[in-house]
Parts: C-alpha cells; sequence; structure tokens
C-alpha cells in the first residue's frame, strides 16, 4: 500500500483541531503520515497537539466481546483507541506566516506517494483516501477530488456538494470546482513547484498549474469530507470580509487566466 501525507495547517483552530485530527487517524487506509504544523498560534492550540499526541500513546478502548456463562460475566476487549501504524510530524512556526507557507513547510516535510492537505476545521470521512487512491489507479490520474458536505459550527449538513466532472472549463473555466477534497501525487510538486505564499487563493492557483500542464485529474462522485462555514460571529482568517474579497479577487484573476489558457491553449508564464 502506498504511503498517504496528510497535511493539518493550524492557526487558532484549537476547538475544532482534535476532530480533523481524529479523522486522519481513522482512515481506512492503513499507510498514512499525518504532518500538524501549528502555524505561529496565539491560542490553546500547542496544548491541544501535546494532548493529542499523549492520547495516541496511551487511551485506550473496550467493546464487549464474549459472555462467560459458567462466571456469569461479560469480558470485555481492551485496545489502543488510536491506529499505532501511523507516523506522525509536527512543525511549528515561531511567528504566523500565513497559510502558503504552512502548507509548503508540510508538504516539503511529507515522505508520502500522495498527499493532501485538510484544513483544521474541516473533516475527511474514513474512506476519503481509499475511495481517491482507487479512482487514480483504476483511470491512471494523478490528482483525485470528491464531493463534500457543507456543515455549520455545530456540524450540522447545510447542504450537499457535488462537483463536476473532470474537465478544465468546467473545473476552472467556470470557477473553481475541484480542490477542497483531493488527493494527489506529491511528486507534482517537485515537478511543477509549491504553493505560491503571496496568495490567499494558493490550492486554486497551484491545481490550476497542474491542469495546465496536463495533468490528469478524476472526480469522484461521492461525499467525503466535512467543509465548514462558519457564522458571521466567527470571522477569522480568511472568513473575514476583507480577506474574503480579496480571495474572491484572486479567484476571478485566474478564471481569467484558465479562459485565456481555453482560448490559445497557451500555459502563462511564471
Amino acid at each position: 500500500m502506498p504511503l498517504v501525507s496528510i497535511v493539518v495547517p493550524v492557526y487558532n483552530q484549537a476547538q475544532y483541531l482534535p476532530m480533523t485530527l481524529d479523522a486522519v487517524m481513522f482512515q481506512e487506509h492503513p499507510d498514512i503520515e499525518l504532518v500538524i504544523v501549528n502555524d505561529g498560534s496565539t491560542d490553546d492550540t500547542p496544548a491541544v497537539i501535546e494532548d493529542f499526541l499523549t492520547r495516541v500513546r496511551t487511551e485506550t478502548a473496550s467493546f464487549a466481546r464474549r459472555y462467560d456463562e459458567a462466571a456469569d460475566t461479560v469480558e470485555r476487549e481492551v485496545h489502543p483507541r488510536y491506529p499505532q501504524n501511523r507516523l506522525i510530524r509536527v512543525l511549528h512556526h515561531e511567528r504566523n506566516s500565513g497559510l502558503g507557507a504552512t502548507l509548503n513547510t508540510g508538504f516539503r516535510a511529507a515522505t508520502g506517494e500522495f498527499c493532501t492537505y485538510i484544513a483544521s476545521d474541516d473533516m475527511l470521512l474514513p474512506s476519503m483516501v481509499s475511495e481517491c487512491l482507487a479512482a487514480m489507479e483504476r483511470t491512471t490520474a494523478d490528482f483525485a477530488y470528491a464531493d463534500m458536505h457543507v456543515v455549520d459550527d455545530r456540524g450540522r449538513i447545510l447542504r450537499r456538494f457535488s462537483l463536476p466532472e473532470a474537465d478544465f472549463a468546467a473545473c476552472f473555466g467556470d470557477w473553481y470546482f475541484c480542490g477542497v477534497c483531493k488527493l494527489y501525487r506529491r511528486s507534482l510538486h517537485e515537478r511543477l513547484g509549491w504553493y505560491r505564499e503571496d496568495l490567499l487563493s494558493h490550492d486554486h492557483e497551484l491545481y490550476q498549474r497542474f491542469a495546465m500542464h496536463g495533468v490528469p485529474f478524476v472526480h469522484v462522485p461521492k461525499v467525503l469530507a466535512n467543509v465548514r462555514i462558519h457564522g458571521a460571529d466567527r470571522q477569522v482568517d480568511n472568513h473575514t470580509p476583507g480577506q474574503w474579497n480579496r480571495l474572491f479577487r484572486e479567484s476571478i484573476a485566474l478564471v481569467r487566466e484558465a479562459r485565456e489558457f481555453l482560448r490559445t491553449g497557451k500555459t502563462p508564464q511564471p
């Protein structure tokens, strides 16, 4: 089985981080490398990470396994709560550097054949890695992406977000429709570069760059992640109006670039 690296960038998301980390640990795929990058958080994130590492090492769970008729007791089987075959790396930025830089720190440290990242307030569903790997094996694609549930701050499902089939015009020429729940070959970074640290729409730009250079994509038409939308009372980072507006302006520029590529077939020069 190939090793899959999952990067979790985190900045001041301590209240959501345990759920995100648990969802990575309990992926059905057996060979997982978890790379946590704390981007200079000023909340309880460092303590949450340390607590998580302790729980992985020490916590147990149990289940009722067998009724002993002679003793009239139910025997329980005790086992480690977490899978014990995960590689876990924890990296820290002394100061907040932004999401693009945090992702690059994580992916440069990753060692898996395939890789992805998940925001520290979102959650991968258990079969995400295995379903995306299977789709890539069936099609020889190098990048797989799947549908999502959009959830509110309490985790309640607001709607399903179904993405288009793999097509440059549909995924990039209309708007950006492929990059939240995804898995791709790590070698693409070595061939085509990293996340741009000057952009908020760093993922949009990178995956469009992949596509413009002929990387084959495949869509998995299943919900494989929960993506959180925060309410008006939690406007932080990219969720503030100013940052959100900047993100949209960057994405509009990228859509225009995609449309020019569709018209001319020419890849923009870096």
